[in-house]
């Protein structure tokens, strides 16, 4: 009677253990589950009908055609190819940016949970202050400071932001000063080993659930990413996915535009989704490991 009384439900969960679920959460959780997976079901659905069907047809029911080959097919030809290039570049970026990223936090965030130094708090403080700075604000200085250094219009313009996370240092800098216990460390330096060998052999091994978790995030946001790209580029094959689709969807105000370019733009905005979810579904049992550790050692 409580349990209806308060407006929750008990369940039966892992381990025989009872849980009490408010209705509240439920609906709340529902909404949310619609919000975020009914849009990628409309690009599902979108991506497999043909132009004709595209229109005249409900956005959340399937057409009588399927024609996700054909548009997979006119996707990867259209402009000479160029979708291809602009899928190796994201991954690229993503990649070299989030592993850059992953190792410099990792450094960082151990020097700064592990040791004792000179200026260890204003240098702390100061990148806690890079957190607080949108990204956005920083792109003109990069784009006078590139230009300078004649890396404009290339791979560099891109991956050397991307590899400087000040979230990732703050994450590392928490997850060594809580997560990894200093007699480990002492007794690796009494054996004679050396710091550097401490921090490879012991130190970054126990920070891997951290660094999982450091990567996914600015894997994610460096593929995301729009308006970096958008500054820094002009050359149509170095652009990155999100870049390129909405150069396309540009090209559909303009007259003698292909009709069947929506199509093209909706299956390419799918296919840009798969490596998202590929990292989301292999990497999560790390992420939820080292959020479950910074949680309990705090």
């Amino acid at each position: 009677m409580r349990g209806r009384r308060s407006g929750a439900v008990a369940s039966i969960g892992p381990g025989g253990v009872r849980t009490r679920v408010s209705y509240g959460n439920m609906i709340v959780l529902s909404l949310a589950l619609v919000y975020f997976v009914f849009p990628v079901y409309w690009l599902v659905i979108s991506a497999t009908k043909a132009y004709t069907q595209l229109f005249s047809t409900n956005g959340f029911l399937p057409g009588s055609k399927f024609s996700v080959f054909t548009n997979l097919s006119e996707l990867f030809t259209f402009q000479h190819s160029i979708y291809l290039y602009w899928f190796g570049n994201t991954l690229l970026y993503a990649v070299v940016g989030g592993g850059l990223a992953t190792v410099i936090a990792a450094v960082a965030g151990y020097a700064f949970g592990k040791y004792e130094f000179r200026g260890k708090g204003i240098a702390f403080g100061i990148i806690i202050g890079g957190v607080l700075v949108p990204g956005t604000a920083l792109v003109l200085p990069l784009y006078l400071l590139f230009d300078k250094l004649a890396l404009l219009n290339s791979y560099w313009s891109i991956i050397i932001p991307s590899t400087i996370s000040p979230f990732g240092m703050y994450l590392a800098r928490i997850y060594a000063s809580r997560g990894i216990p200093d007699e480990i460390l002492e007794a690796a330096r009494v054996d004679g080993a050396r710091e550097a060998l401490v921090f490879r052999k012991i130190g970054f091994p126990m920070m891997k659930p951290a660094l999982v978790t450091i990567f996914l995030f600015q894997f994610v946001a460096t593929f995301n990413d729009y308006f970096l790209p958008l500054v820094m580029l002009n050359n149509t094959h170095l652009y990155p996915m999100a870049l390129g689709l909405n150069s396309w969807s540009a090209l559909t105000t303009l007259a003698g535009t292909p009709p069947d370019i929506y199509t093209v733009i909706l299956m390419g905005a799918l296919i840009s989704v798969l490596p998202l979810v590929v990292a989301v579904v292999l990497l999560q049992r790390y992420w939820s490991g080292g959020l479950g550790i910074g949680a309990v050692k705090g």
